[in-house]
């Protein structure tokens, strides 16, 4: 689905834990952990933004989990767009603010959850924890100045080759370098959504076709 480029997770281990909560509108509250913060984080996420991530999620009531974005078809990080309504309200909430490598606690009323019908995993009126993992931030869905950064030969297309520069310059900046492996996951799953015609590039059209997976 979604295309991003951004700053990867920073590998310095911080030994904080803070606790806040996010009201809304309803004055119902979002309990946030923060249980990791990298280093550097030069950009946090907001309403509109591509976001890049994992996350598991348990019934409050007894700790079951009901979902978990790892065993999720390919098992790839989820594309979303932050505040549009692609996740929860009690996600788009709880992943504001958010750095590329941090990790959270999200605990989400039912209310901003899926409220008094449930859903096939979730019964009526259950609270819910969501363990996430951000990897990824960048601009919003398909941003065409993104797609004129990556198109380093102006073909109007863009290669594999020219979305892992991309991708690695992006990635690594100040942080580890990752092996081809890390990139091949990420392109892989680019590809697989946005070349429709499996011509191995994409174009600006396909590049503009927005499609999303909702939990």
């Amino acid at each position: 689905m979604g295309f991003t480029v951004c700053l990867f997770l920073c590998l310095h281990v911080c030994t904080f834990f803070v606790d806040f909560t996010v009201g809304n509108e309803t004055n119902d509250e979002v309990n946030i952990q923060v249980l990791f913060m990298p280093e550097n984080c030069t950009q946090k996420s907001k309403k509109g933004d591509l976001m890049n991530a994992h996350y598991d999620g348990y019934l409050e009531k007894d700790g079951s989990k009901f979902y978990c974005s790892r065993s999720e078809k390919d098992g790839h990080p989820k594309w979303f767009v932050l505040g549009v309504g692609q996740v929860i309200k009690g996600l788009d909430i709880g992943m504001n603010g958010m750095c590329p490598g941090e990790k959270r606690k999200v605990i989400i009323p039912p209310s901003l959850a899926f409220g008094k019908q449930g859903n096939e995993k979730v019964p009526p009126n259950s609270t819910l924890i969501f363990d996430i993992e951000l990897y990824a931030v960048s601009r919003g869905p398909r941003s065409m100045e993104a797609f004129r950064e990556m198109d380093l030969d102006n073909d109007k297309t863009l290669s594999k080759t020219e979305v892992k520069k991309y991708l690695m310059i992006q990635y690594e900046k100040g942080v580890t370098r990752r092996d081809d492996s890390f990139y091949e996951v990420i392109i892989a799953d680019i590809f697989h959504k946005s070349d429709h015609n499996g011509d191995g590039t994409i174009s600006a059209r396909e590049y503009n076709v927005y499609e999303h997976d909702e939990l």
